[in-house]
């Protein structure tokens, strides 16, 4: 997932197999998201739409439960994201991530990961270079 910022994508998130994805603001607001979702490799996607998804919200308990887990696992994430940025180093925070996503390098292109890291492709190619 990522959003644009004056012309530069800025990776936000990745998703792997089994996993929720949406806009939980888009969702909420009905309006159109900031993020743009990709996919890297081929995937199957389902897909439900705004009114089907409250419709379950309000009339299926193990459907609620599980988006209420949705999303205290999103804010969780998030949480620790940002402390993630505000107290690691780019080196902490790349092997937070080799670390949480092994599978990572064989399956994301460099320069999203470098995104995601907030560092350029060139400081994650020394980063790399000194393991």
């Amino acid at each position: 997932m990522y959003t644009n910022h004056n012309g530069n994508e800025i990776t936000t998130q990745f998703f792997f197999e089994g996993k929720g994805v949406a806009s939980m603001e888009s969702l909420h607001t009905g309006e159109p998201s900031e993020f743009t979702m990709e996919s890297l490799e081929p995937c199957t996607l389902c897909v439900m739409g705004r009114e089907q998804f409250f419709n379950l919200v309000e009339n299926d308990e193990g459907f609620k439960n599980w988006f209420n887990q949705l999303l205290l696992n999103r804010f969780f994430y998030y949480s620790k994201h940002l402390l993630t940025f505000l107290k690691n180093k780019p080196q902490e925070r790349y092997n937070e991530l080799l670390v949480k996503h092994p599978q990572i390098l064989q399956r994301v292109p460099q320069h999203y990961i470098a995104s995601y890291l907030g560092i350029t492709p060139v400081s994650l190619s020394r980063i790399r270079n000194r393991k």
